[in-house]
């Protein structure tokens, strides 16, 4: 949005407007919440609107990753989520006479020291973050708001929203983040166009509350059979989910007829096993907004991008998306430049084309209707597993451009000890700028003005005691983790942003002193 020549005038002539918030988040979902939850930990003022009067109460996502966990232990709520939630230890592929394609096991821990992979079931996850919402003084909820307007100008956004009795309502806010999914009201009306990847798949789902426990009912299994390609996957504990993908010409008001689908099921599931508690009929989708930033409006989670399952990172990108931006809006808002908001997209953009690539990728190769073509691949993948090739690790691109230097990745977590007690690393050290050291003389080496500056942003440095025996540390690596980690870096200091992702890695200690002058100019307030 370009302001006027008036505007910017009374931007410097005129009193700033009085705001009633500081972000206004648009929809309560998943990204929503955690976004709501990470500014609201800061005391960072928030008014979250949500178009429903209540909790829509019924799964949609089916997993997360360590990364989130990551999150969530941040939030502190890591533990209450596992109530909901089953650690899984792999994801099978069969063809349609049950041969294995292909076995993948996931890693426990992940690189964030908690299990890779988790499935979850969904209400659980969005109970455990409203109560968590409720505690946070600087947060309010407003149900049965639907955003009918938004208006910009050079010091605020001005937010129209109507409420479940037709009475309209204004808030003026520093920034809105627009979390409201797929059919985005926010990003409609700040008239941003999608970029459409073309991918649309017609898909039966289908939930279940287990009544017991079905023997040999599979965990995580994608059945690749041409005839008709099923998804099965546990949603968290007494959950199950069971998805067929559909002709084109089904209808939808014939698929999800309860005796059709209990026919469906029925080499899975009896009446007798489980109670039918959800079916939907939905259009897999993949496009990402063309732009996430407008002025003081951005986009999150769907609203900035829809991804195919196959890869069961749709509400995993929403969350990475609030973890990028928080800590970005938490630094303008206290003073930092503008300009930092533009590093979102640019960070996390090439990160969610990857994912939605790869995702569109696999579904096409899972849901193969080309009778010989799936015999081909059957055939290929079959070979492999004798030849015991184990298939390649999945592994996200780190990030780069934006405030990034080197490194991008996340730093890792691991089993720390301090003089106090013994934990993972975010627990112990806990989060926000991190310079973590090799040893005490590698920070002596820093100016003392340079040290100081990096405390002045909330940083702290983390000093480990490996360059020398006879120095002093501030943790030891208790789980082994990180002597490896600055043995195959061949760094010397790592510097870590608050949403634990590496900024940049120094070889030696003069590139660490450019290094953090560096990050200290690019986040000073302009004059």
């Amino acid at each position: 949005m370009t302001f006027t020549a008036s505007e910017q005038a009374n931007e410097r002539t005129m009193m700033p407007t009085p705001v009633d918030v500081d972000v206004v988040v648009v929809g309560y979902g998943p990204t929503g919440m955690s976004l709501s939850a990470l500014l609201g930990q800061q005391g960072i003022s928030v008014l979250a609107l949500e178009r429903y009067d209540g909790r829509y109460n019924l799964p949609r996502a089916a997993a997360f990753d360590d990364e989130t966990m990551r999150t969530f232990q941040k939030l502190g709520v890591a533990e209450k989520m596992l109530a909901g939630t089953n650690v899984q230890p792999g994801y099978i592929w069969v063809n349609g006479q049950d041969d294995v394609l292909l076995d993948i096991e996931f890693d426990n821990p992940g690189r964030c020291g908690w299990p890779a992979q988790y499935m979850m079931y969904q209400p659980h996850i969005e109970t455990v973050l409203d109560d968590l919402l409720q505690t946070l003084p600087t947060v309010q909820v407003r149900r049965g708001s639907q955003v009918t307007g938004i208006d910009q100008h050079p010091d605020h956004v001005t937010v129209t929203a109507r409420d479940s009795h037709g009475t309209e309502h204004r808030v003026h806010a520093r920034y809105v983040v627009g979390c409201d999914g797929g059919n985005s009201s926010v990003r409609n009306a700040i008239g941003v166009d999608l970029d459409d990847y073309g991918f649309f798949e017609n898909w039966l789902v289908c939930d279940f509350r287990l009544s017991h426990d079905v023997p040999g009912l599979p965990t995580f299994r994608q059945v690749c059979n041409p005839a008709e390609p099923i998804a099965i996957v546990n949603i968290g504990p007494r959950h199950h989910r069971l998805s067929f993908r559909l002709e084109a010409d089904t209808s939808p008001e014939d698929a999800i007829q309860t005796d059709r689908v209990w026919a469906r099921v029925g080499d899975y599931l009896t009446r007798d096993d489980a109670e039918l508690i959800r079916t939907a009929n939905y259009t897999f989708r993949s496009c990402i907004a063309q732009q996430w930033r407008q002025d003081r409006v951005l986009l999150a989670g769907d609203a900035a991008h829809q991804m195919p399952p196959f890869l069961a990172q749709g509400m995993v990108s929403g969350i990475r998306d609030a973890r990028n931006l928080g800590w970005k809006l938490q630094t303008v808002l206290a003073g930092g430049p503008d300009e930092l908001l533009d590093t979102y997209q640019l960070e996390r953009e090439p990160h969610v084309r990857f994912i939605t690539e790869k995702a569109i990728e696999l579904g096409r190769v899972q849901t193969m209707r080309d009778v010989e073509d799936a015999e081909r691949r059957d055939a290929q993948m079959i070979a492999a597993r004798r030849a015991n090739q184990k298939p390649d690790k999945l592994e996200y691109p780190a990030l780069s451009g934006g405030l990034i230097v080197s490194g991008g990745e996340l730093f890792p977590q691991g089993l720390v000890s301090s003089a106090e007690h013994t934990a993972l690393f975010d627990d112990v050290v806990g989060t926000g700028w991190l310079l973590v050291v090799d040893g005490a003389a590698t920070i002596a080496t820093l100016a003392d003005d340079t040290r100081a500056a990096f405390r002045a942003l909330g940083g702290r440095e983390v000093v480990f005691g490996f360059a020398s025996m006879f120095e002093p540390a501030d943790l030891s690596d208790t789980g082994g983790i990180y002597s490896r980690w600055f043995a195959v870096t061949g760094c010397v200091a790592a510097i870590v942003r608050p949403d634990s992702y590496i900024y940049a890695l120094a070889s030696d200690v003069d590139e660490l002193s450019t290094l953090t002058k560096d990050l200290l100019g690019q986040l000073s307030a302009p004059a």
